[in-house]
């Protein structure tokens, strides 16, 4: 018998299963709920009924339905938010209590493409002491970074704010009832093979920079500038390469003498010594923080996460972990 839960609206009990939970779960995670029958073995028309039959109770509609799919409202988007609190709190339960506990997902992270990111996440997971977890850590174009903290698929989404894209990107942040919060300053630099030319100045400028590569992540569908990872992308380049993913990106950069923008925080533990940072004289600021959403506490573990990035930044810069 599934697991009932109950919600008094007015003046009526109103009863909801974690079945339904997890259906709205799973719907907006495909953004079709015909691809989420299959995925939950059932039909398109009973899930279909099922969703009607729960936003009829709670007197809010979930989803806009179109012949491309369906996407959350804004009462839909909040409702997600504490249907994931409810599951969860529900497999807390049952891992608690029964035998053989399922594996849980302990915390999701979204972000930009940082080592340093990475580094504060195998700190988290060695600290974290059971047997059994599911951790998620996602490095992800920017406009699926919000969309997962939109959706709650992630807690947390690490990406930088600019003189350039911060108008914009906050203005989202405000309309998808997203917070940002400051973590660090980082001043531009370039990611360059330690064989480049370049790495001989102090210096670089951008008219340096026009004879050589210029490396970027690819924002697939967001590819607009104020999307862009990496600074000054309005900047002509005679020779640009999009790739998806940082492994690529540091191949080509000792391969090709290519280029990156960034904010200059390597890890030698996780890249090696074939890259180096080069400051970049520019006028522009990265302002690196995390997204979550407005009005929700943090988990105690997304609290801890967070210290493990600053800790983690306050040992580069002091220079334990490597040299900008």
């Amino acid at each position: 018998m599934p697991l009932t839960v109950f919600q008094v609206s007015k003046g009526k009990v109103n009863a909801m299963t974690l079945q339904q939970l997890n259906a709205i779960i799973r719907i907006a995670e495909c953004g079709s709920i015909s691809m989420a029958a299959q995925k939950l073995y059932t039909s398109q028309p009973s899930l279909s009924k099922s969703v009607s039959e729960l936003e009829r109770e709670m007197g809010i509609v979930i989803f806009y339905r179109s012949a491309k799919g369906v996407e959350l409202t804004e009462d839909g988007v909040r409702f997600l938010s504490y249907a994931r609190q409810v599951t969860e709190q529900a497999e807390l339960l049952e891992r608690t209590y029964k035998d053989g506990p399922p594996v849980k997902r302990v915390f999701a992270v979204s972000s930009q493409h940082y080592a340093f990111v990475v580094n504060a996440f195998v700190a988290l997971i060695r600290e974290y002491e059971q047997e059994k977890y599911e951790f998620s850590l996602r490095e992800l174009r920017t406009g699926d970074i919000i969309e997962d903290v939109r959706t709650s698929a992630s807690e947390l989404g690490v990406l930088f704010l600019s003189h350039f894209n911060r108008e914009v990107l906050l203005r989202i942040f405000e309309k998808d009832d997203l917070t940002f919060k400051t973590m660090f300053y980082a001043k531009p630099h370039v990611f360059v093979s330690r064989n480049n030319p370049l790495v001989e100045r102090r210096c670089v400028t951008l008219e340096d920079l026009k004879a050589y590569p210029r490396l970027t992540y690819d924002q697939g569908i967001h590819n607009s500038f104020y999307f862009s990872e990496e600074l000054h992308s309005t900047d002509e380049s005679p020779k640009s390469i999009l790739v998806s993913d940082r492994a690529t990106l540091f191949n080509l950069l000792i391969g090709l003498d290519g280029y990156t923008i960034s904010s200059g925080i390597l890890s030698e533990d996780l890249n090696g010594t074939n890259i180096v940072a080069l400051p970049l004289e520019s006028d522009e600021e990265m302002e690196i923080g995390y997204i979550h959403m407005a009005g929700r506490p943090l988990s105690s573990i997304a609290q801890r996460f967070i210290k493990h990035l600053r800790d983690y930044i306050a040992a580069y810069r002091s220079g334990k972990n490597g040299k900008e």
